[in-house]
């Protein structure tokens, strides 16, 4: 039986857990608590040895070789060239460092219309040489 004059206290009155100060409250509490008498660190009870060699043997690299390359002759589809060039120069920079340097075209050489006989009669009219 509760005792006479002490009811319930007001909600705002009571310290409970639960409130403003409940988190650094037990923040705090931890922080001064000793340190557990825990599993000590530094002995070798209970610990497990690794045998070099299976450590080894799991990062030893592993050659894919063969696999690559019948997942590559496994498709031949052979793309346009347009579309390879597009892709190609979508993957290159936008600097002009980045930027092939544009060929020039070389012009053929124009062969002469006019034959040795033609030379020959000019030299003739013009020089007056027989």
């Amino acid at each position: 039986l509760p005792a006479a004059g002490q009811g319930k206290a007001a909600p705002g009155a009571r310290r409970g857990r639960d409130g403003p100060g409940a988190a650094g409250a037990a923040r705090r509490r931890r922080r001064q608590r000793a340190p557990e008498p825990g599993r000590n660190k530094a002995t070798v009870k209970g610990r497990v040895v690794k045998s070099a060699i299976e450590e080894y043997h799991k990062k030893k690299p592993v050659d894919h070789l063969r696999e690559n390359l019948q997942y590559m002759l496994k498709g031949r589809l052979v793309a346009d060239k347009a579309v390879t060039k597009k892709v190609l120069a979508q993957n290159r920079g936008r600097k002009s460092k980045d930027q092939p340097p544009e060929k020039a075209e070389k012009k053929k050489p124009e062969g002469t219309v006019f034959t040795e006989e033609d030379f020959r009669k000019f030299e003739r009219e013009y020089f007056g040489i027989p």
